[in-house]
């Protein structure tokens, strides 16, 4: 994943233009035209268009990714550029942040987008009751001012010179002020499709805005269908049959069957997603360090990569930064497949049996990781009973509350962001809740960091203090493996962001 210096960010956020002057680079011209349907794992009946509730592929896929836009984004170069903000510069010490807001933008419902609506979204976010995933975020900003009608300037209370990326991130949908209430119940954004029908955990259906600010550049279809097909056999059916024109996860055990199809397509690339069985290190019996130890030294890494992704992956060592990161440490390693070690740290621990739960809703195969885990821990000396969990409502109930449970992360852009979401004491997300001053006290220093060098001394350094002592239990980093039909194509890069293109395949792209 390729970005832009972080000096370079900081003076000028000259990236903020590259794409509204320019557009991304195509393999083709792209036409506009159709009716895009798709077949979509993610959906919950809990589903909104609060995005402080979004927690699956169905969601970010219509929420940031077609009715609401965000202040900036992830291209699918990597870079990081302007969405409804046109561009950023910083204090020299990354404090202090001014966005120019894009001008002529209007709201679904007629209201011009300005200043007040990104300062009143992002206040959402301080809601306690809403235990908004991007709270600490927020809090960390100690003033919004107004400064004019399309400009906002943003004090933090540390420097933060990652801040512009961090405000991509899908929960900090932009709303019209005044309207909030209507436009979570409705779906009024300033994105480029608009919502015509909406039933949460079963579909929706949109159309595409007329007079967009991003016409010419993005938003080629005329409407698409998203319909919830949590079931891995009938997303891949629907497909090979034509129901739909592409799916989001896969189901590599189908991979060459899907293939033997020439009018069929895989989309892959590789990101930060990680498959995991977080371990909460503040309760019993995981609260234990010997009992952590044990268990990643009693699952086999690369028969997880070979059996559950069909190879489409590599191994992970029980930290969430993953190939794509910019700091990423791939000579980490230490937690392989040992029986020996694992019995000598159980015997420290008292412990020979554990519950865990699983849903196929945390990754695609959780079953059968887990069912391999069972088998490779019971060699080590451990007996692990599986407690198989509704799939709605997993989130909400069984990931929230259980002690040991399956888990699935997209990953995220840069280490700071993906830290601050799953690793901060107090973030909502926070799965592990392993609790390590020295960590806390290095995050707060990378972020406000902007020697390379040092930046990544430190990123390394918590990669190997949570791999050896965190909760996490991170074997496998996957690749977002989608599949669509041939009459679909793209432009020069695929996202990894998220699943079907950063999530952003409504907006990227066409029919031939």
């Amino acid at each position: 994943m390729r970005r832009l210096d972080r000096r370079s960010l900081l003076k000028t956020g000259a990236a903020a233009g590259i794409l509204a002057a320019t557009g991304l680079p195509m393999h083709a011209a792209p036409k506009r035209g159709g009716v895009l349907r798709l077949g979509v794992a993610g959906a919950h009946s809990s589903d909104s268009w609060d995005s402080r509730r979004h927690i699956d592929a169905f969601m970010v896929m219509v929420g940031h990714g077609a009715v609401f836009d965000t202040l900036t984004q992830i291209a699918a170069s990597g870079e990081l550029i302007g969405e409804l903000a046109e561009s950023w510069e910083a204090s020299a010490d990354a404090k202090s942040w001014t966005f120019k807001l894009r001008k002529g933008v209007e709201f679904h419902n007629g209201k011009p987008f300005e200043a007040e609506d990104v300062i009143a979204s992002l206040r959402l976010h301080l809601d306690a009751n809403a235990a908004s995933p991007v709270r600490a975020i927020v809090s960390s900003i100690t003033e919004m001012q107004r400064n004019g009608a399309h400009e906002v300037r943003f004090t933090l209370a540390a420097p933060n010179a990652d801040f512009p990326f961090l405000l991509a991130d899908y929960h900090l949908c932009i709303y019209p002020a005044g309207h909030i209430a209507e436009a979570m119940q409705h779906g009024i954004g300033t994105g480029l499709y608009q919502v015509i029908r909406f039933e949460p955990g079963k579909r929706a259906m949109l159309a595409r805005v007329k007079d967009h600010y991003k016409d010419g550049k993005e938003g080629w279809f005329d409407a698409v269908e998203l319909i919830a097909m949590n079931d891995p056999a009938q997303r891949m059916n629907a497909l090979m049959r034509g129901q739909v024109d592409a799916v989001n996860q896969v189901d590599l055990q189908q991979e060459s069957k899907l293939l033997s199809n020439p009018k069929l397509k895989l989309a892959e690339v590789t990101g930060n997603q990680h498959f995991s069985f977080p371990m909460r290190a503040d309760q019993a019996p995981f609260h234990d360090i010997n009992l952590r130890r044990a268990l990643k030294h009693a699952i086999n890494r690369p028969q997880l990569v070979q059996s559950v992704l069909n190879g489409h992956g590599q191994v992970a060592h029980d930290h969430p930064i993953g190939p794509a990161n910019q700091y990423y440490a791939a000579d980490l390693t230490g937690h392989d497949y040992d029986p020996d070690k694992a019995r000598h740290y159980l015997r420290r621990a008292g412990v020979s049996e554990l519950d865990l739960q699983i849903s196929d809703v945390a990754f695609p195969g959780a079953a059968q990781a887990a069912d391999l885990f069972r088998a490779s821990a019971a060699d080590a000396g451990v007996t692990v009973h599986i407690q198989p969990s509704n799939a709605d409502g997993y989130w909400q109930e069984t990931w929230a509350n259980a002690a040991w449970r399956t888990s699935g992360w997209s990953g995220r852009a840069t280490e700071d962001w993906m830290f601050s979401a799953s690793s901060q004491t107090g973030a909502a997300w926070n799965e592990t809740q392993w609790d390590n001053a020295h960590f806390q006290q290095l995050l707060l220093a990378a972020r406000a960091e902007l020697s390379t060098s040092k930046r990544r001394a430190m990123y390394h350094e918590m990669q190997a203090l949570m791999s050896d002592e965190g909760g996490a239990l991170i074997p496998m980093f996957a690749n977002f493996v989608d599949a669509h039909h041939s009459r679909l194509t793209y432009g020069a890069k695929l996202g990894n962001l998220h699943q079907m293109d950063s999530g952003r395949m409504i907006e990227r792209w066409w029919f031939t």
